[in-house]
């Protein structure tokens, strides 16, 4: 239905488990080789937070939060504790005309690059450089697309980078919260998946 500005509770998502997950078909040949065919250029992150609940103030916001999420209807903010901060990110190179520029996160390894727009910056955390010069003002930031729009377009051969935290935008990936009364004051929750969403 919709996307809510609001970030699940920090101190129960610091409790879950996940990250990111790749789709990806797999034959094996009658000579015993493979043939693997990647359904997904990105990663798509998918969590389960009920072992982050440790409390009943814990569990009373979760209910309430579930509740106005009206379940898998609406999509909201996670911070994906083991992965949720850049510092000295090129998100462009200035050419004298363009001033829109969206941030991102590079991961490289054996010198491969995957690219990951980052559309939900997080307030407050976002500095921007240019040529490594910060600057204070002179552009504005959208923290729901994570697009930073300069009022005057960097000059050609600019480097722009940026450092900032960032959520990762999710929805839950079940209608039902579902407790088990392990005795008198304990409950234990088995399943509350949360899965990202594409915006």
């Amino acid at each position: 239905m919709a996307f809510i500005e609001v970030r699940f509770p920090t101190d129960i998502a610091y409790g879950s488990v996940g990250g990111p997950q790749y789709s990806t078909d797999i034959v094996i040949t009658q000579s015993g080789y493979e043939q693997r065919n990647a359904n997904w250029s990105q990663a798509h992150a998918q969590y389960n937070v009920a072992q982050g609940v440790k409390t009943q103030a814990q569990l009373d916001c979760l209910i309430a939060f579930f509740r106005a999420r009206q379940g898998r209807a609406d999509g909201f903010r996670f911070k994906d504790w083991t992965d949720y901060q850049v510092t000295g990110q090129a998100i462009g190179t200035g050419n004298g005309t363009t001033t829109v520029f969206q941030l991102e996160k590079s991961y490289v390894s054996g010198g491969i690059t995957q690219t990951r727009m980052i559309k939900k910056p997080v307030s407050g955390s976002v500095n921007i450089y240019l040529n490594n010069v910060l600057q204070t003002s002179g552009y504005t930031l959208d923290t729901t697309t994570g697009l930073v729009t300069f009022n005057t377009a960097p000059g050609n051969g600019v480097a722009i980078t940026a450092d900032f935290q960032f959520d990762v935008p999710v929805r839950f990936d079940t209608d039902r919260l579902s407790a088990t009364i392990d005795s008198y004051g304990s409950r234990s929750w088995h399943d509350i998946p949360l899965v990202e969403i594409r915006i």
